[in-house]
């Protein structure tokens, strides 16, 4: 399905909703019960919203159409929502621990456990829901906007799950210190999950590769096509979201028409474009004789 076509700000917004809903029910947990803990799980729901905000912002430019200035399209734009989010975490994480820290070295009682427990329980099912559809979706259209959204919401149910334990943990061994303990452990979770989302967004950034089997199945196609007597050199590729570009020369038999080589050139880029969706492929015909058509083979000619 192209890309135009597909209205992913719904999903965003679903994400907003979320963690609106999310953020009232776990400051009313911490509230009840005063949990270190729990603290540490409503600050994530506010990068939550932040993050869901980012990603119906970069979801609409990306989904813009290409300008003058920007000929190629604006579908980069994911890879800043997906940085700025793990950057988020990590903002997040610190927020955790110079919280816990003071509570690791005086302890304090938790006020009614059950009840907060309870919200903190129904807030995670909240995200739990969220996330599942946001993960399905950016992978079905390759968004890596909605799919670090669902990523950080699914670490959200993680983090909740094991901060739920903690509470639960002081409230039957009246051990205080675990309270801080789990809220720590929580920081240095989200601050793994964070950097991972900058280190792939930065990836992105750089014009990486599209993935290694849909390298390989457009060299099949090569490989078919040699049978006609061309060759190719210069495949180069790299994505941008859920859109890929795929360049190549293509060398033919000197004694071919340009009507024949284009007609061949258009029927291979087709058919890359079936075997990779959202590709762009621009293609570089050369004669096979001449020497010339093996010294261009350079990103730099």
């Amino acid at each position: 399905m192209p890309i135009a076509s597909i209205n992913l700000e719904r999903f965003a917004w679903l994400s907003v909703a979320a963690a609106i809903a999310t953020i009232g029910l776990k400051t009313l947990a911490w509230w009840l019960t005063g949990s270190v803990g729990l603290l540490s799980d409503a600050l994530e729901s506010i990068v939550n919203l932040a993050a869901a905000l980012l990603a119906l912002t970069m979801l609409r430019l990306a989904a813009s159409p290409p300008s003058e200035e920007h000929p190629y399209g604006f579908s980069k734009a994911e890879y800043f929502a997906a940085g700025i989010e793990g950057g988020l975490i990590v903002l997040a994480a610190a927020g955790i621990l110079a919280t816990a820290i003071p509570r690791l070295l005086q302890p304090e009682p938790l006020a009614a456990p059950l009840l907060g427990l309870g919200i903190s329980a129904a807030a995670s099912l909240i995200n739990l829901g969220t996330a599942i559809v946001l993960l399905r979706v950016g992978k079905r259209h390759d968004s890596i906007t909605l799919e670090a959204d669902g990523r950080h919401l699914m670490t959200d149910v993680w983090t909740s799950a094991g901060v739920i334990l903690g509470v639960a943990l002081v409230f039957m061994t009246g051990w205080l210190l675990l309270d801080p303990l789990v809220a720590l452990a929580v920081a240095l979770h989200i601050v793994w999950t964070g950097v991972g989302l900058v280190r792939r967004s930065a990836a992105g950034l750089l014009d990486a590769a599209i993935p290694q089997e849909d390298r390989d199945a457009i060299q099949k196609l090569f490989d078919e096509y040699a049978k006609q007597g061309v060759t190719f050199h210069a495949f180069r590729t790299r994505r941008a979201a859920a859109r890929r570009f795929v360049s190549f020369h293509l060398l033919v038999p000197d004694r071919w028409s340009v009507s024949r080589a284009h007609r061949l050139s258009e029927e291979i880029e087709a058919r890359i474009r079936v075997a990779v969706p959202n590709a762009a492929v621009f293609t570089h015909i050369e004669p096979i004789s001449d020497p010339a058509s093996y010294e261009d083979q350079g990103l730099d000619r």
